[in-house]
């Protein structure tokens, strides 16, 4: 098969959840165990860091990354969705996994695991886990697919856990209220391994201290370690002062990186304590290239200054929250958004928080689960919020570039994979030199 032919192929006979939603969930770890074993347990051959959360995972994943990679460790990133390739979600020092690599492994291992039909996250949970064994790296950043408890990646023993924050997602499976969510995410904490949580209200705070007391774990929140002195936004991203690494820029430019940051430093303490061989110089670097040592994309990207349009993968009700206050304080003649949602997301919560003061362009993305833009329109008008539907995100934007003065802004965002098609279309434009 050729690379194209393969990835298609895990596609169709394991459908990500990205493309089905819920159809795509399996709990437990059965399969997870067997395929692991059957590849002669991979995970035991590098140190690890697990990430979980409800926001903030990627961002917080890819700059312990780059500052690791700073450092002078070769550094495995496993990450998900993808947004326009599908190795992406593998990467070594910021390389994606190589085409070579997928289409022999797919061959190699399809006669064992299909009689276990096992899910798309599992499937690329195991080769993710066999590519950094091969490639020798010396740490992974394995970041949680959904939940925490009985997600996949949690056979791993970490050098340190981190959990980000808790908010409403995903409740089909992990719980309807944050404590019941928390609860889940709390399953990645284990015997004797720190952790350190990102935000936590002081019910959740319960519930971590609760499950590190049981595992033994020393447990650290961000919230209280004053790490970070001053953040303040600028054209370019985030100018920081901090209590041990001194002043440096951060690339991320979306005010939310601020909360990150604050896990991040205290992260790093802990893995500091685990003779890490960490610098203020790696530290300030990492933060300043984030997105170029390890290719992130889509955390409140610019793509265009003509008019000012900025793109964010935010999509739950934590993610958009802090996007709709950063939009509040925007400078621009007309706010326009271009807007999509998948159907299995609060839409009615989400809506009811997003400004009315702007023209809206609906859209929607080129999945399943993309809830109809025309019916995400009408949702849209019960709360205020009027503008025109149109098939894709290519031609939404292009309407609101057409609608647009030098002085307005435009939004792009609502689902991760609205940005994924916007980045894609960008992404064709220039290899046609036609943007």
């Amino acid at each position: 098969m050729t690379y194209d032919e393969t990835v298609d192929y895990l596609f169709n006979c394991a459908p990500p959840f990205q493309q089905v939603g819920g159809a795509a969930y399996k709990e437990g770890l059965a399969n997870t165990i067997a395929i692991d074993n059957h590849l002669g347990n991979p995970h035991r051959k590098f140190r690890t860091i697990h990430v979980a959360g409800t926001n903030g995972k990627g961002s917080t994943s890819h700059t312990l990354a780059a500052i690791l990679q700073e450092a002078g460790y070769k550094v495995g990133l496993y990450t998900s969705p993808h947004l326009i390739d599908f190795r992406e979600r593998i990467r070594v020092n910021g390389i994606p996994a190589s085409k070579q690599f997928v289409i022999d492994f797919v061959e190699r291992e399809r006669g064992f695991f299909e009689p276990l039909s096992p899910s798309f996250f599992e499937l690329t949970t195991a080769m993710a886990f066999t590519y950094f064994a091969q490639e020798q790296v010396d740490v992974a950043i394995i970041e949680v697919g959904l939940g925490g408890r009985l997600d996949c990646t949690n056979i791993i023993t970490p050098d340190l856990c981190v959990i980000t924050n808790i908010s409403l997602d995903h409740t089909q499976f992990l719980g309807s209220t944050t404590t019941a969510i928390a609860a889940e995410k709390a399953g990645i904490i284990k015997p004797g391994i720190p952790v350190v949580i990102g935000e936590a209200t002081p019910e959740i705070r319960k519930i971590f201290t609760k499950k590190a007391v049981e595992e033994g774990a020393p447990i650290f929140f961000a919230q209280n370690e004053n790490n970070l002195i001053s953040a303040t936004p600028t054209k370019q991203g985030i100018t920081y002062t901090t209590t041990h690494y001194g002043a440096f820029a951060g690339e991320l430019a979306g005010e939310y990186q601020i909360k990150n940051t604050q896990t991040i430093l205290t992260a790093l303490h802990e893995l500091l304590k685990k003779n890490y061989r960490i610098t203020a110089d790696n530290i300030q670097k990492g933060f300043a290239n984030v997105c170029k040592l390890t290719g992130f994309m889509g955390r409140w990207q610019k793509v265009s200054d003509n008019p000012l349009t900025v793109c964010d993968a935010g999509h739950n009700i934590g993610g958009i929250e802090y996007i709709t206050a950063q939009l509040a304080r925007q400078k621009c003649d007309t706010l326009r958004i271009v807007f999509g949602m998948v159907s299995d997301k609060d839409i009615t919560a989400v809506l009811s928080m997003m400004p009315r003061n702007a023209a809206y362009y609906f859209t929607q993305a080129s999945i399943k689960r993309a809830m109809p833009a025309n019916e995400l329109r009408s949702k849209a008008a019960e709360h205020g919020l009027q503008g025109n539907s149109y098939p894709t995100v290519a031609t939404a934007l292009q309407a609101a570039q057409q609608d647009a003065a030098k002085d307005d802004f435009i939004f792009i965002g609502g689902s991760c994979f609205i940005v994924a098609d916007l980045l894609a279309h960008i992404t064709d434009q220039r290899e046609n030199n036609t943007l």
